[in-house]
C-alpha cells in the first residue's frame, strides 16, 4: 500500500478518534490512550524476542525489551493511566519470562505500582506468566472489548480494540517512500499497531486488515516522529 502523505492532514501528537462514542487518543508511540477511562493500552510488545533469536543461532541486539519498556515508562509517566492494558503477544514466548533479567522485572514492577495492569492472552503467551498484574482472555468495557485478535467476521461485537496484525502502511513524503507502523480503525474497530521494538508488519492492503472493514472503507494513523499521518483507506493505493 502506498500513499501520498503530502496531501494528508498531520497531527502534531497524539491524534484523537472516536471508538464507539469513547474519546481515545492515538499517541505517535503506538499506544493508544482511552481518556474516560483513563487506560493506556499497547499491542505486541514482544519482549524477549531478541533472546529468543538468539537462542536459534540468530543474534540480534539484545536490547529491545529494555527499549519497550523505557518507551512505555515514559507514557506512563506522561499520561499517568489508571490502567494499563497489555493486548497480548507481550512476550515473544511461552519462555519469554524465565529470560527476563532483573532489571526487566524491576521495570515491571515500577509500572505496575499504584496502578492496575492487565495482561491480555495472546497466541505466542496464551497462560498467565507470573510477572504481576492480573491475566485475562480480554476486557469488556461496557460494551468495547478488548483482546488480542480480532473477533470473527467483520464485526468482532459493537466495539473492539484489538492488536495481533501488526499494521504498517507505506507513505510517499518529499519524494521517498517510506513505511510506517499504523492504528486503523472505522470508528468500531481498531487495530494497534505493534509496540514491539522488534516487531514486524503486514500491509493495511492485506486482507487480514483490510477484510476487517466494511464497504465504508477505514482510517490508518501513520506513526512519524512526534505526530502522526491521517490516511484514508481511498486515498491509499
Amino acid at each position: 500500500m502506498l500513499a501520498r502523505a503530502e496531501s494528508s492532514p498531520v497531527t502534531a501528537g497524539p491524534a484523537s478518534e472516536a471508538i464507539c462514542g469513547r474519546e481515545a487518543l492515538l499517541d505517535p508511540s503506538g499506544a493508544l490512550f482511552l481518556v474516560e477511562e483513563r487506560a493506556l493500552v499497547v499491542a505486541d510488545m514482544h519482549l524477549e524476542k531478541g533472546s529468543a533469536f538468539a537462542r536459534r543461532g540468530q543474534m540480534l541486539p539484545p536490547y529491545d525489551t529494555a527499549e519497550t519498556l523505557a518507551r512505555l515508562a515514559a507514557l506512563v509517566a506522561r499520561l499517568k493511566p489508571r490502567l494499563v492494558v497489555a493486548l497480548g503477544d507481550s512476550l515473544h514466548d511461552r519462555w519469554g519470562a524465565e529470560r527476563l533479567g532483573t532489571e526487566a522485572r524491576a521495570a515491571l514492577a515500577a509500572l505496575q505500582a499504584g496502578r492496575d495492569f492487565l495482561w491480555i492472552a495472546g497466541n505466542h503467551d496464551p497462560e498467565p506468566h507470573g510477572l504481576g498484574g492480573a491475566c485475562a482472555p480480554c476486557l469488556d468495557l461496557g460494551g468495547l472489548v478488548l483482546r488480542h485478535e480480532p473477533g470473527v467476521g467483520s464485526r468482532g461485537g459493537p466495539g473492539e480494540i484489538c492488536g495481533h496484525l501488526h499494521p504498517v502502511a507505506r507513505v510517499v513524503r518529499r519524494g521517498r517512500a517510506l513505511r510506517r507502523r499504523c492504528f486503523v480503525t472505522d470508528g468500531a474497530r481498531m487495530v494497534l499497531p505493534a509496540f514491539g521494538a522488534y516487531a514486524g508488519g503486514l500491509e493495511v492492503s492485506a486482507p487480514a486488515i483490510a477484510g476487517l472493514f466494511g464497504p465504508g472503507g477505514f482510517t490508518a494513523h501513520l506513526l512519524g516522529e512526534g505526530r502522526t499521518y491521517r490516511l484514508t483507506s481511498d486515498a491509499c493505493f
